[in-house]
């Protein structure tokens, strides 16, 4: 199965991806490409996409990664009917009970600290 992702490169705190198409199981940085279908930099904005190849590649099965179909759905790829978007996931809190906006509200007290002295 083919997959379209985003291939880092660039230097270091400065990335430039390439969006290409290999191979499911191969990790990003393997250099087993198939297809270079763009690129993206993100510090511009900027994406450059070879569109008849992406539209090739969607038609013939590539899965494309999140983010990947994100930028596609934004430049106006189409997407094929297959593909379905992955739901955003929703923060959970593990001990709502323990968040200081749900404690109890505690009265200032008005003590003064000078009245206690310590005797010898």
């Amino acid at each position: 199965m083919l997959a379209i992702r985003m291939q880092r490169k660039g230097r270091a705190h400065l990335p430039v991806y390439r969006i290409v198409v290999q191979e499911a199981q191969r990790h990003p940085l393997s250099g087993r490409v198939v297809a270079e279908v763009g690129n993206y930099n993100p510090h511009t904005k900027k994406v450059v996409l070879d569109r008849e190849k992406v539209g090739y590649y969607l038609g013939h099965g590539a899965q494309p990664s999140s983010r990947v179909a994100y930028v596609l759905k934004k430049e106006g790829v189409e997407m094929p009917k297959w593909y379905k978007e992955r739901e955003q996931k929703k923060a959970q809190v593990k001990n709502p009970d323990k968040l200081r906006k749900n404690q109890p509200k505690e009265e200032p007290t008005t003590e003064e600290s000078g009245s206690e002295e310590i005797a010898e």
